[in-house]
């Protein structure tokens, strides 16, 4: 039986999908549920598991644009699974009897004329002169002649470096990196985008996690990072500067009561914005464990398309590479992104002297058609507040319950 294999719909309003890898190859035997293909739809790459054991005919080709319910494969379903369970080989015709063929003699290289683009004595005088090397002229004269107006034409490269490697390579973006694209040239045009910026003392934080982190790793089997104090600040924000937390849809505005936060993640085919939800509800053990969850997921290729949507706002730690400061691009139909950097001992003023710590500097993106500037800059200085002051304010001044050690 020959089982026709159709693209399935990977999510609400994707209607194509680009065959990204083929993971096996035609004649193979499959198992099923084995992955045979990846898969980029505008959102994410996927897996495409096999329905049936057989073996496999491919209908597509790597880079083939494919409607969702088109065949991609067919699964010779009858097909016995080969010995040893490798790879159904294809039939070989018998072999006819070879015959020794000599490769032809190579011919004599032709004798170097001046038709071969060897320059006239007086072309090469003028191009020594120059200093121009006679293998980058062109030659017009008969058979490659390089002539003495070759020669007096010719420019000097003014000093640029030759004999090194120049070569080029065009390669088709994935669907996935395509849809980025479009998605933050949409959001330069159609927002008015804005960007605020303040720095954060993260002494208190360094504090508590050298205090903290060794039983928070031997009570939970994870570290205790930067992106807990960070989504807890955030999400304390948003409630306190609901404007943030809202979208434009059309002449409307929605606002939420609930914080689901798109924290980007870098993964094998690129960035990738999986959505922690209610992260207002989840404790610091609770955001450390789901952004572990689906950072995994995302490395390795198994986030879904429902993983990725939906999000009200976007944290982007962009210090992990060594960012200073960067002005990130919002997360359309959202309204605010936040750009965490890398943490540098800086010297600041601290009770009117002059002492060093450690600073982060953050960034808010923002769209100025729903957000105005007191709300923008009031959430970023809750966020401030909130890390140069865990305990109090995100900790009820209680770290080991807030840590649930």
């Amino acid at each position: 039986m020959i089982l026709e294999m159709k693209v399935p719909s990977p999510g609400e309003s994707i209607t194509e999908v680009e065959i990204a890898t083929w993971l096996v190859k035609d004649g193979d035997y499959v198992e099923k549920d084995q992955a045979i293909a990846e898969v980029d739809s505008d959102k994410a790459t996927l897996e495409l598991p096999a329905e049936a054991s057989g073996i496999i005919t491919l209908k597509a080709e790597e880079g083939d644009a494919v409607a969702v319910g088109q065949v991609v494969c067919h699964i010779d379903t009858a097909a016995a699974r080969p010995e040893g369970g490798a790879s159904a080989p294809a039939a070989e015709a018998p072999k006819a009897e070879e015959k020794k063929v000599e490769a032809p003699k190579a011919a004599p290289a032709a004798e170097k004329t001046y038709a071969t683009g060897t320059p006239s004595p007086a072309a090469r005088k003028i191009l020594d002169e120059k200093n121009i090397n006679p293998s980058d002229i062109v030659g017009t004269g008969k058979g490659g002649r390089i002539t003495t107006e070759d020669a007096v034409n010719a420019v000097p490269s003014m000093g640029t470096p030759t004999g090194g490697s120049r070569g080029s390579e065009r390669t088709k973006l994935s669907m996935l990196r395509r849809k980025v694209a479009e998605r933050l040239v949409a959001a330069k045009n159609e927002t008015a985008m804005l960007t605020t910026f303040n720095e954060v003392d993260m002494s208190a934080i360094y504090a508590l996690r050298d205090q903290y982190k060794e039983e928070f790793k031997a009570k939970h089997q994870m570290g205790l990072g930067f992106m807990s104090f960070f989504t807890k600040a955030v999400t304390r924000a948003l409630q306190l500067y609901p404007d943030v937390n809202s979208m434009i849809d059309g002449q409307e505005k929605i606002s939420y009561d609930f914080c689901d936060i798109s924290v980007a993640v870098s993964g094998p085919k690129g960035l990738m914005v999986p959505v922690v939800r209610n992260a207002e509800l989840l404790t610091f053990r609770g955001v450390e464990a789901e952004i572990k969850r689906l950072a995994i997921r995302a490395r390795d290729g198994q986030i879904t398309v429902d993983e990725m949507t939906g999000g009200t706002f976007t944290i982007s730690n962009g210090g992990v590479f060594g960012s200073m400061l960067s002005t990130p691009i919002i997360n359309p139909p959202q309204s605010g992104i936040l750009g965490m950097h890398n943490v540098v001992d800086r010297a600041i003023v601290k009770n009117g002297q002059i002492v060093i710590a450690p600073v982060m500097y953050v960034a808010l993106s923002y769209d100025h058609r729903i957000i105005d500037g007191r709300e923008s800059v009031g959430f970023l200085v809750a966020v401030k507040e909130a890390l140069e002051n865990p305990v109090e304010i995100l900790m009820d001044n209680n770290p080991k319950k807030a840590l649930e050690l």
